[in-house]
């Protein structure tokens, strides 16, 4: 398959445009940021450093990969259509509540032994769900906004510094906001904060390892798409779903 030239291009410019892959990528988004939330928030496993065991929860090991997609998102396609995938991911985080609220509370079928195990994975506390979506939501348009504030500043340049700068401030106001608003008067003040600054440093460390691919993806898809897109004129409001 070849490869078209690359332009720069305004956001503005591509209204309306339809993209090869925006779809796929959105996908991608939204499958990560739901599996991430259902399959590992509800493990805690641990990581053995100098003789010393690191508890954290499992989904950490998935869930950053939304940012570095949301990353993705923002560089190729700009910060309008990220802002629809992400109003995407939010509306798909809602219903995941409601159904599994749903499902947790009919009352099992005689003879099911499965009700106990189910609502330890699947009924989660509301006051936590309700951080996650709120955090999720303010981290992820943090993200994206410095992300393409940042390519602008950048005219385009060291890509590394804007995914893990826009990971830095985004996975920031994502980790205050959800470990306060979910253990704040459940934990002790002090576990809240170690907690809460620990698995930020992990997240941003996982973005850095992941710069390389983040680049080796970016450079395919601008490649393909024939559009480097600049956010020199965007409505950042994030209230607003049109691209």
């Amino acid at each position: 398959m070849s490869s078209n030239p690359i332009k720069r291009s305004s956001a503005a410019s591509q209204t309306g445009h339809k993209f090869r892959y925006f779809d796929f990528v959105m996908a991608a988004f939204v499958t990560i940021l739901l599996l991430s939330n259902v399959i590992g928030a509800a493990k805690q496993t641990f990581i053995t450093i100098s003789g010393e065991q690191w508890v954290y929860g499992a989904g950490i090991l998935f869930f950053p990969l939304g940012y570095v997609i949301g990353d993705i998102l923002t560089e190729v396609y700009g910060y309008a259509r990220a802002r629809r995938v992400i109003w995407a991911g939010f509306a798909a985080m809602l219903f995941m509540a409601f159904m599994s609220w749903v499902v947790v509370s009919l009352p099992p079928a005689d003879g099911w032994e499965g009700q106990a195990a189910y609502e330890s994975v699947f009924g989660q506390v509301p006051r936590i769900v309700a951080a996650s979506i709120i955090a999720f939501w303010a981290g992820e348009f943090v993200n994206s906004y410095v992300m393409a504030r940042m390519k602008v500043w950048t005219q385009g340049k060291m890509l590394w510094s804007r995914t893990i700068g826009s990971t830095v401030v985004g996975q920031g106001v994502d980790s205050l906001i959800f470990y306060p608003l979910a253990f704040w008067g459940v934990w002790e003040t002090s576990a809240v904060l170690t907690v809460m600054v620990t698995n930020w440093l992990l997240k941003v460390l996982w973005e850095a390892v992941l710069t390389p691919v983040t680049y080796v993806v970016v450079g395919w898809l601008k490649r393909r798409e024939g559009v480097d897109i600049y956010d020199e004129a965007t409505n950042f409001t994030p209230f607003s779903t049109k691209t």
